[in-house]
């Protein structure tokens, strides 16, 4: 327990210049761009020059870059993430009204991933060279190269406007109460079951298209996995020792779990993080969208928090899969 304190200190020792570093580098992008913020805010061409003038100094954009960032900081450190000057709101407020949309389609998206891209590795392990290893791995290079704009329109073409079962767009029902902000869980726990089952049919189509990538990274990580773990010389004393197929396997998958959590954390902080085709395709609420709509309005208040929050899951996950690897394999010290 000592040692897993220690480390954590150690960590979130290291977070601070890794979220420092991603905001500055954030921060010189977005005011590389050649564009006046404050005119746009205003209105655009037809604003006003002392409207204009009133908004640069409100935000502080008419003082140097370093200065700028610097106040950033500063109302960072008081737990102010900025207001943005497009919805009029806190960018933390905001962020908190999209960020659940978000880990929704994050935690399906995970799990369809987890379902089909393991047991396909699994198989296409076990079927080393046969017509289903092919298939198998035929598939996983389909979803690493396939764009996802593409994927996305096709389901959209296919199960909407061809097939008509599957809606297109939206999140679905909001539920009588919110306690989560999920959607299904919060349907569940109201007893909504005809808005739990519209909100499903709402997101299978955004979700498959997110983890349709991470299936085939997954399947083949796992693949190269446990044919690895096969070679070793344990795999041959387990078989001689007398073990069955059921309890060799468990071992043998046991020990080629590592990398596949490695490459499954950084699946699952890139699906949180926001997918920014795919929530924009399908016209999803989440983290995503929000920052294609900074962007384009050159929010720099909503860019820079969207990108602290994205910075803060990468790091969480990465911390979480550290602290899995000692639980699942003991020869792993903090």
């Amino acid at each position: 327990m000592a040692e897993l304190k220690y480390y954590l200190v150690r960590r979130m020792i290291t977070f601070i210049p890794t979220v420092l570093g991603v905001l500055v580098l954030v921060f010189i992008i977005s005011h590389m761009i050649p564009a006046d913020p404050a005119r746009l805010w205003a209105g655009g061409e037809k604003a006003k020059p002392e409207v204009v003038e009133a908004i640069r100094k409100k935000y502080h954009l008419d003082e140097p870059y370093h200065i700028q960032f610097m106040l950033y900081l500063n109302d960072l450190l008081k737990g102010d993430w900025g207001k943005s000057p497009v919805t009029k709101r806190s960018v933390f407020e905001d962020i908190a009204n999209y960020f659940p949309a978000t880990l929704e389609l994050a935690l399906v998206s995970s799990i369809l991933l987890l379902i089909m891209g393991i047991p396909l590795g699994i198989v296409s392990a076990l079927k080393r060279d046969t017509i289903i290893d092919h298939i198998v791995r035929i598939v996983a290079l389909i979803g690493v190269s396939m764009p996802v704009f593409w994927l996305a329109i096709m389901l959209q073409w296919v199960f909407y406007y061809t097939l008509n079962i599957l809606p297109a767009t939206g999140r679905g029902v909001a539920p009588q109460v919110s306690y989560t902000g999920l959607y299904l869980l919060d349907s569940i726990l109201c007893g909504d079951f005809n808005a739990f089952t519209a909100n499903l049919s709402h997101i299978i189509l955004p979700a498959f298209t997110l983890s349709f990538i991470g299936i085939g990274v997954i399947a083949r990580i796992t693949r190269g996995a446990i044919l690895d773990v096969l070679s070793a010389d344990f795999v041959e004393f387990s078989i001689a020792k007398g073990l069955t197929k059921l309890q060799l396997y468990k071992h043998i998958l046991k020990n080629a779990l590592i990398p596949v959590i490695t490459v499954f954390g950084l699946q699952f902080g890139a699906l949180l993080s926001g997918a920014v085709i795919t929530e924009t395709v399908f016209s999803w609420p989440g983290i995503g969208s929000y920052t294609v709509k900074a962007i384009n309005s050159l929010d720099f208040p909503a860019i820079m928090g969207s990108t602290l929050i994205i910075a803060l899951i990468y790091i969480i996950t990465n911390l979480i899969v550290d602290i899995f690897y000692a639980v699942i394999d003991p020869r792993i010290r903090f």
